[in-house]
């Protein structure tokens, strides 16, 4: 075979538009280096958002001491989780979306995936639009739907671009972003950090270790809202021993850092702010520093937004939904900005509410994934070629995440809903997405030997263009 045949056709120019979508990624298209899982996360991790829940220690009336605990716990098993969902990127090269076929089905990938990562790909770029778009207002005094939409239009050019460019900015924004963030951490503890003891009197106050599982589940909820697009960006590195171990290392120091740096951050400051606009706060604490400050939390929002709309837009791929993967992002800029401009007041509750919802409907779907990959035989690269195969209809893995999601509801805390268990016993916390997440794991383990719920009898073993059953690592375009 010459050497033409076997040239990579994308390879890791940053200025091409990348070719492939839901594609398996085959090994003349393998390159890059683990370290570049840490400057993904590490950048995506440095955002307001983050500091802002941080704040909400001091209304649970936790003491600092347990709201940093729980921010390290929750932050521990969420990068864990995310660095193991990172690792399975790189043994199987298809997105972390393609992959929940196994265990769910061809079709029955379809609702969790329209939900989990379309819907929330579309919220969670239109959560940061909006933190960003308010910040690059406030420095410029333009209107928030001119910067708003300058955001928008810069995420949906790089998005379009793909894993390339999104890998290379991300380094840069890491380089750019983190001595932003170490000013507006020393500023911020200078003029307003304090520590704090437990306060009972406190408005959110539902007792210690209520409040610690739901103050801590929120930055778990954070990382747990990745998992479903870890594998897309670790998907083009090389699978050896070496870059599957590391890459997991990176993946989840990336995260574990940036989230217990700004939550415990968060902590710090919050007993000291007096608005409950997260901007209007920034200013607050900044005070002569406010100009670096709204330039960090703006850049951010493109370092978390490139994320979010390449991974929403792989999503809508995997719906079947016949447009491009650069029509799928534009589609889901234009949403997200519409949305922003309707959410733009009240932007802290609404983030909680989604953050809360995301989780709820994920933790299940992410512990079948991870089941199905070290119990259900998933890390088989030979197997590939059954996650392009449209006759498994349906697997016993999409009852499991249903389960798990019904036995959730019950548990709910949320001002959108709460569960009946939640409001007879508040101070026992916020533990839906733990139920959801056991109860997925207890029905996958009894289910997963089973024969699959629907296989359809065609002639044809694959959708087309999948993986051969001759050579399960070929090109896909399915």
């Amino acid at each position: 075979m010459s050497n033409d045949a076997t040239a990579p056709v994308y390879g890791s120019a940053v200025t091409k538009v990348e070719p492939f979508g839901v594609d398996h990624i085959p090994d003349n298209e393998r390159h890059g280096k683990p370290s570049s899982q840490f400057f993904v996360w590490f950048a995506a991790g440095l955002n307001f958002p983050i500091i802002l829940l941080g704040f909400s220690a001091a209304w649970f009336g936790l003491s600092f001491g347990a709201a940093v605990t729980a921010i390290a716990v929750g932050a521990a098993v969420g990068s864990l989780l995310m660095a193991v969902m990172s690792l399975m990127g790189v043994r199987l090269g298809v997105p972390q979306q393609i992959q929940a076929r196994g265990p769910l089905g061809f079709f029955g990938n379809f609702l969790p995936v329209a939900y989990i990562n379309v819907f929330a790909g579309i919220g969670w770029a239109a959560v940061t639009v909006i933190l960003g778009g308010k910040a690059f207002a406030g420095l410029t005094h333009l209107p928030f739907w001119v910067c708003g939409g300058v955001l928008t239009a810069v995420q949906l050019v790089v998005a379009i671009f793909g894993y390339n460019m999104i890998n290379y900015l991300q380094r840069v924004l890491t380089y750019v972003l983190t001595p932003l963030f170490l000013l507006i951490t020393v500023v911020a503890v200078v003029r307003g950090g304090s520590l704090f003891h437990t306060n009972t009197h406190a408005a959110g106050y539902i007792g210690s270790t209520g409040g610690w599982i739901t103050f801590g589940g929120w930055f778990l909820s954070f990382l747990v809202a990745w998992a479903p697009f870890a594998s897309d960006y670790s998907r083009y590195l090389p699978d050896t021993p070496e870059v599957v171990s590391r890459t997991s290392w990176y993946t989840g120091l990336g995260n574990f850092v940036t989230i217990c740096w700004l939550g415990i951050l968060g902590v710090v400051v919050g007993g000291s702010a007096t608005s409950s606009d997260s901007i209007t706060a920034l200013h607050e604490l900044a005070g002569p520093f406010a100009v670096p400050a709204l330039i960090a939390v703006g850049l951010s929002a493109l370092a978390q937004n490139f994320l979010n709309v390449y991974g929403g837009a792989i999503s809508v791929q995997t719906l079947k939904v016949p447009i491009s993967r650069s029509q799928a992002v534009t589609v889901i800029c234009l949403l997200a900005y519409v949305i922003s401009l309707w959410g733009e007041s009240g932007t802290e509750d609404k983030f909680k509410v989604f953050l809360n919802l995301t989780a709820y409907f994920i933790a299940p779907f992410a512990v079948v994934l991870l089941l199905d990959f070290y119990l259900g035989g998933r890390s088989d690269p030979s197997r590939i070629k059954e996650l392009y195969d449209r006759r498994r209809v349906l697997g016993w893995g999409f009852v499991a995440w249903v389960g798990g999601v019904a036995a959730s509801v019950p548990f709910w805390q949320s001002s959108f809903y709460t569960g009946a268990f939640a409001r007879a016993y508040p101070g026992a916390g916020d533990l839906s997405m733990f139920v959801a997440a056991g109860t997925g794991a207890v029905l996958y383990l009894l289910t997963y030997r089973l024969k699959p719920l629907w296989v359809r009898d065609e002639a044809t073993p694959s959708a087309p263009g999948g993986p051969s059953a001759q050579n399960p690592t070929a090109l896909t375009r399915s």
